[in-house]
């Protein structure tokens, strides 16, 4: 049995080798010559596992080391019976952290505090999820829309409409599908607040990167369409930007790996189901206050030199993503 893996997903270098015979690559070279004779693959969102990339091989598994998995054409694997999984969850601490330095950012700069903004969150998934309790907790007036578990729980969830019309900084956690694509458009932005901010760590094209640089309103993405070779002046143009590293922490990275080893350990009946590198202290949650956090975020994400790097070197936004020294999680 044979594998290809993608070379930049951490600590799983030597973890399947005793079992199975292993390939490394480059997520963009991981092509239709590496697939052919393939059972599986385990990758990022640098593969686009296509119909043209997976037709005729013998593929029976696909593991991605991310939360997303818009870049995988999951019909065509259902067709085909290709097993698909990914790393739900993973990093939702890390984007929790991730944001949290983009809320101190804002506020700072506007020099006021949290009570004086409502905070609209849209997707509240493990991610949004945290995103919100936290921010309740510092004092944000959080507003929550969530579609499908407002149709299959009910709850305090609002409406797209009354984020919009209402909030004062929203922040995008949806995964990317039809239905999502381009879910903050020109329209949208019309009914948005003047001063309101736009925050985007989930997927680039749940916001039309064009439509918010030319809006005027004031924009943070780690996402960005056309990603790695993105548009310089939406780059330029915003208030903070990073490499879609969002969710690069230290224990989110170990648990994204964990996840993928251990599916296909269990779909191929190998002793790893319970595998986590021993080099990594899982993160234990814990509240923190506003003012703790305010004071400690730089030292664990520092998102502003983080910006100016990418401002200056535009053209490095993969090496840099690829080379990101993880962050510690620490709440």
């Amino acid at each position: 049995m044979k594998v290809a893996i993608d070379k930049a997903i951490p600590f799983i270098g030597g973890v399947l080798e005793p079992y199975v015979e292993v390939v490394y690559c480059s997520g963009k070279d991981i092509d239709t010559a590496v697939v052919r004779d393939c059972d599986a693959l385990i990758i990022r969102t640098r593969t686009r596992c296509c119909r043209a990339l997976l037709e005729g091989s013998r593929l029976r598994f696909i593991a991605t080391a991310t939360i997303g998995r818009d870049h995988i054409d999951e019909e065509y694997c259902r067709e085909h019976g290709i097993a698909v999984h990914s790393a739900p969850g993973c990093n939702a601490r890390g984007v929790l952290q991730w944001v949290a330095a983009t809320l101190h950012h804002i506020v700072t700069t506007d020099n006021l505090s949290p009570k004086d903004y409502t905070l609209g969150v849209v997707g509240v998934g493990n991610v949004g999820s945290l995103v919100a309790e936290y921010a309740r907790a510092w004092g944000f007036r959080v507003l929550a829309c969530d579609p499908p578990r407002m149709e299959r729980e009910g709850g305090d969830f609002v409406s797209l409409e009354s984020i919009l019309t209402e909030a004062d900084i929203i922040t995008l956690h949806t995964p990317l599908d039809d239905s999502t694509r381009h879910l903050i458009d020109a329209e949208a932005i019309a009914r948005m607040k003047p001063n309101a901010t736009i925050i985007n760590a989930s997927r680039g094209g749940v916001a039309d990167n064009h439509a918010v640089m030319n809006s005027g309103h004031r924009y943070i993405f780690d996402v960005w369409e056309g990603e790695p070779d993105i548009d310089h002046e939406v780059l330029q143009k915003a208030t903070l930007a990073t490499p879609h590293v969002a969710g690069y922490s230290l224990q989110g990275k170990a648990n994204a790996t964990a996840m993928v080893v251990r599916a296909f350990a269990k779909h191929f009946d190998i002793p790893l189901t319970d595998w986590y590198p021993d080099k990594v202290v899982p993160s234990t949650p814990q509240p923190i206050g506003w003012q703790e956090m305010a004071s400690t975020i730089i030292n664990y994400c520092d998102i502003v030199a983080e910006s100016a790097r990418l401002k200056c070197h535009p053209e490095e936004f993969e090496a840099m993503r690829n080379g990101y020294n993880y962050r510690e999680e620490y709440f």
